[in-house]
């Protein structure tokens, strides 16, 4: 069993779709493996994948490189994933199957605040982030580098959380903003970065399919 580094935290209907949008992609993942699996959800709201068969071993480690895995313990220097929580002038609070803090000394952002800094990046609560552990954990140099990376693009960026991809989609392309975006990019199995075409303002795009969603929404300006 692995137990995804991504949490599902919608509840009734739109949960049921969530899971079912998971199977989806699991099987886009694995589907041509010899295996058969099942998908499950903890009391925490982490997704597990029971895999078994002849290729259950190789699924399982496809299943933690594109997700990230929950784990029972953690090794010095090592790096996780865990969903981001809650933030406060201290620091983040990771959620990666127990409570990781990692102080605003330790994320590597540059100035401002963590509230500040969430904001500048686009940082949607439930976020997947990467995190180094240690004595002091501390935002782990890929993820860095990821979020500068987003500040350094061509063109902007809206992160969502909440909603699915196809469901992001079809809000851009009810709102009439098809033509507007290059794609949706999936940054955790509820939360997705909407990239933005060139000559779109992200917050522009922002008001304008933040009324359709019932969600949380960053714009990330370079």
């Amino acid at each position: 069993m692995v137990v995804l580094a991504t949490k599902v935290y919608v509840s009734g209907d739109a949960r049921d779709r969530t899971l079912d949008s998971l199977d989806s992609l699991v099987r886009n993942d694995i589907g041509d493996l010899d295996v058969e699996w099942s998908v499950g959800l903890r009391h925490d709201g982490f997704p597990s994948v029971t895999v078994q068969g002849a290729d259950a071993t190789v699924a399982r480690n496809v299943l933690r490189e594109t997700w990230g895995e929950i784990t029972e313990s953690f090794e010095a220097g090592e790096t996780y994933v865990g969903t981001l929580e809650q933030w406060d002038d201290d620091g983040f609070v990771l959620d990666a199957g127990t409570e990781i803090r990692i102080p605003s000394s330790e994320l590597g952002l540059g100035a401002g605040t963590p509230g500040q800094i969430r904001t500048r990046f686009g940082l949607v609560q439930h976020m997947p982030l990467r995190f180094t552990y240690g004595e002091t954990p501390r935002l782990a140099d890929e993820e860095r580098d990821r979020l500068y990376d987003w500040t350094r693009e061509d063109v902007g960026r809206v992160n969502v959380n909440s909603a699915t991809r196809a469901e992001v989609r079809s809000t851009v392309n009810r709102a009439g903003h098809a033509q507007d975006i290059v794609t949706v990019e999936r940054l955790g199995l509820l939360e997705q970065s909407i990239i933005c075409g060139e000559g779109t303002d992200p917050p522009g795009l922002l008001s304008s399919i933040g009324s359709h969603l019932q969600a949380e929404l960053l714009a990330v300006v370079p």
